[in-house]
């Protein structure tokens, strides 16, 4: 069983990068500065090496954890967590958020500004202000660099030992046994010294976190509302919340976070219908049973605003759909789609529904008139490219999927339907190239190389389709060789 001492340890490493996926303005307010602290991290990683681990244990992530591929939801916390890096100062790196089923409530992010959010924060969460209060404070974890700074704190332990040791960690997700295993080997050394930063790192990303929330337009009363929420949990419960094993909440700091809230003008925020769709549809698709979307949470939103009243359909829709319920799923969607059109989320449901019940010609020709409205919308790209495949137009598939895969190459469903329309026309190195990309991108470029190997061998000698496999084998092999520091560690 984990140890007390070890959780803490693994809140400390988990500290330093958690969220989003943008930019933000370069300008930087004063107090949104890096402290004084004795460092700024520029000695132990540059922010190339950063973003190179980061790589790397995406793809790791990838292929142990049970990732969230759902494009609405993806689509969703990209969205709210680039709203708040956008109001955020000091962001150095890219940030791009992962969504993985898990009843326990938890956030998490590591380098190069990848985060995890646990499905459960759609649960637990009462409103849209509280799960942006989590996402910008995991941001100001990684915007004042607290894992890197940890790591110069540390300069005797190699800056590798510290990589070990994410990589225990997000191994742990996956098989917890192996995982803590190898933590405990991997920080025997170096968890005391850890454990002296986590209340001032955590205490400072509150701080800053809470200037971002406001910035952003969200209510900053939701983050001393949510740290209170956790804390009363952990009051009455035999076992704490686990996001209070990697995120410490002493009396000090839920008293500072409501100090802070208090000193700013209020905000009366709505939430927004996206939150409500998003929130009924990881409960109803991505929860275990017992934690999922339940009368309870259904009959609250019946008696609530139109938004959640509008959510709660959806909402019941879905339950009939994934209880293969497709014609009562069809009564309560339909109306709803007639009064929006164009709402991505009901078309992507209204779309599996037709699927269910072998109706893709239906699909495909709502599809069609909804991509002509909304052409860049990856979500209905997604849809229609999946409709033409169960429909046996895989051709029609492959045009939208090639330039779906060139705009968005790090999304595995772009792949591994290329993959199906390919496999369906009978082009073997196509279909062979789209499995090998759908592999690198679980880190198993080994496999990758062998299935492009193969791809090549099928083409013509010389050809442009041989020389694109080719250089793509290359890369990869590049891809491997920069790899092999953080294997090896």
């Amino acid at each position: 069983m984990t140890t007390r001492l070890t959780k803490q340890a693994i809140a400390m490493l988990l500290l330093g990068t958690l969220n989003a996926s943008a930019i933000a303005p370069a300008m930087a307010a004063n107090q949104d500065q890096l402290p004084d602290m004795g460092t700024t991290a520029g000695g132990t990683l540059s922010i190339g090496q950063e973003m190179a681990m980061g790589d790397f244990y995406v793809r790791q992530l990838r292929a142990s954890a049970p990732l969230v591929n759902d494009p609405l939801l993806s689509t969703y916390i990209n969205q709210l967590g680039n709203r708040l890096v956008a109001n955020a100062y000091s962001v150095r790196t890219p940030f791009h958020f992962f969504l993985v089923r898990n009843d326990e409530i938890n956030a998490f992010a590591f380098f190069g500004g990848n985060v995890v959010l646990h499905t459960a924060l759609f649960r637990e969460t009462d409103n849209e202000s509280q799960l942006a209060s989590v996402l910008a404070h995991e941001i100001s974890h990684v915007t004042q660099r607290h894992l890197a700074r940890a790591m110069e704190d540390q300069q005797r332990n190699a800056p590798l030992t510290w990589v070990g040791a994410l990589g225990s960690i997000l191994l742990a997700m996956a098989n917890p046994t192996m995982g803590m295993a190898a933590l405990s080997g991997t920080m025997a050394g170096t968890q005391q010294g850890m454990i002296s930063f986590t209340q001032s790192n955590e205490q400072e990303a509150d701080r800053i976190g809470i200037q971002v929330l406001q910035r952003a337009g969200f209510d900053p009363e939701a983050m001393p509302n949510f740290l209170q929420k956790l804390a009363d949990q952990s009051r009455y419960a035999s076992k704490p919340p686990e996001m209070l094993l990697t995120h410490p909440l002493p009396d000090s700091r839920l008293s500072d976070a409501r100090n802070r809230a208090n000193q700013m003008a209020r905000r009366i925020t709505q939430s927004t219908q996206d939150y409500y769709m998003a929130k009924v549809r990881a409960l109803g698709m991505y929860s275990s049973t017992g934690y999922g979307l339940t009368e309870d949470v259904l009959g609250a939103y019946e008696k609530g605003n139109v938004r959640q009243q509008t959510a709660a359909k959806y909402g019941r829709a879905i339950l009939f759909y994934e209880a293969k319920k497709y014609d009562a799923a069809r009564r309560l969607i339909q109306p709803l789609l007639d009064k929006e059109r164009d709402n991505v989320w009901f078309l992507d449901l209204m779309t599996d529904i037709d699927l269910g019940q072998k109706r893709a010609a239906q699909a495909i020709a709502r599809l069609q008139a909804a991509n002509a409205a909304q052409s860049n919308n990856p979500v209905l790209q997604l849809n229609l490219a999946n409709a033409y495949v169960e429909g046996n137009q895989p051709a029609q598939a492959s045009k939208i999927l090639n330039r779906y895969t060139f705009a968005h190459p790090d999304d595995p469903n772009g792949w591994d339907l290329l993959a199906q329309a390919s496999a369906a026309q009978g082009l073997r190195d196509e279909e062979l190239s789209a499995r090998a990309e759908s592999l690198a991108l679980g880190g198993r470029l080994d496999q990758a190389i062998g299935l492009l190997s193969n791809a090549s061998a099928l083409q013509k000698l010389g050809s442009l389709k041989q020389a694109r496999y080719d250089a793509r084998i290359d890369q990869l092999r590049q891809l491997q060789q920069r790899f092999r520091q953080y294997q090896r560690s």
